[in-house]
């Protein structure tokens, strides 16, 4: 079994100095912004609706992602370097 990966950064780093992520789909930028989920990991989240075209009809939909930091449910939860 491989080891477990180690989160490089504390918690209170990463909700300090992480910064916004924009991310594309199908052409249009949705922001991703950082936060601690309720499970105790960390990472960027996003959740917003947009359009996209299928067979010339414009259909919505609803985008939801979480992108986590690997390992960060184990990570420090010690104060932010200054």
């Amino acid at each position: 079994m491989p080891p477990k990966t180690m989160c490089p950064i504390s918690r209170a780093d990463f909700l300090a100095k992480a910064e916004p992520l924009n991310i594309q789909i199908n052409g249009q930028q949705v922001t991703a912004e950082a936060r601690e989920f309720s499970t105790g990991s960390f990472g960027w989240y996003v959740n917003t609706k947009s359009t996209v075209q299928v067979d010339g009809k414009n259909v919505t939909i609803q985008v939801g992602m979480n992108l986590i930091v690997v390992g960060s449910k184990e990570a420090k939860k010690e104060e932010a370097a200054g």
